[in-house]
């Protein structure tokens, strides 16, 4: 299983637009993917209800995790859309 971490650049963290996008963007790959807290139980990346529950607050690092074809490449992309300001017009 291959995992990332990424830091949450969007200073309201992971709750309204910026989870709506990363939910998303994480139902998109195709492929069952988590996120959480590193060393806490992870969620499913696809669920917005899962995911605002983390409660996560920006600037918090958050590990993602996948398994399946391209998921280095998904994992990738989904660290990425973290760490910008998805808040930002």
């Amino acid at each position: 299983m291959a995992s990332r971490l990424a830091t949450v650049a969007s200073a309201v963290g992971l709750h309204a637009r910026p989870a709506t996008l990363f939910v998303q963007a994480a139902a998109a790959a195709g492929l069952p993917v988590t996120v959480g807290r590193p060393g806490q139980k992870a969620v499913d990346a696809r669920s917005i209800l899962m995911v605002m529950s983390l409660g996560v607050k920006g600037g918090e690092q958050v590990e993602l995790a996948a398994e399946g074809e391209n998921a280095d490449a998904v994992l990738d992309e989904l660290a990425a859309l973290l760490s910008t300001d998805m808040d930002a017009e």
